[in-house]
């Protein structure tokens, strides 16, 4: 089968990191992207999601809780978890 070349970009780190990690799974970096396209070609899709993470419904309900409480002055909030640890001890 006829070879050809393929050039691409990508920042230094990223391709230091994916040369040394190919070199532990005893690979190199030209078997791996081989391996990826043919796993692409076989799959007729990337055969890992690509997603933005965004938050669950109970996340954003969470956050919804806490910018309400913001705006309400007579609402106690606590700068972090030991601050409301605290204060629930004192209670007990």
């Amino acid at each position: 089968m006829a070879q050809t070349n393929v050039n691409i970009r990508m920042d230094d780190g990223l391709k230091q990191e994916f040369d040394w990690l190919c070199t532990e799974l005893g690979l190199n970096m030209t078997t791996a992207f081989n391996v990826f396209a043919r796993a692409v070609v076989r799959n007729r899709r990337i055969p890992f999601e690509i997603a933005l993470d965004f938050p669950n419904a109970e996340t954003i309900a969470a956050i919804d809780e806490v910018r309400q409480a913001k705006k309400n002055p007579n609402k106690k909030l606590y700068s972090n978890f030991a601050e409301l640890l605290k204060e629930v001890e004192s209670d007990v």
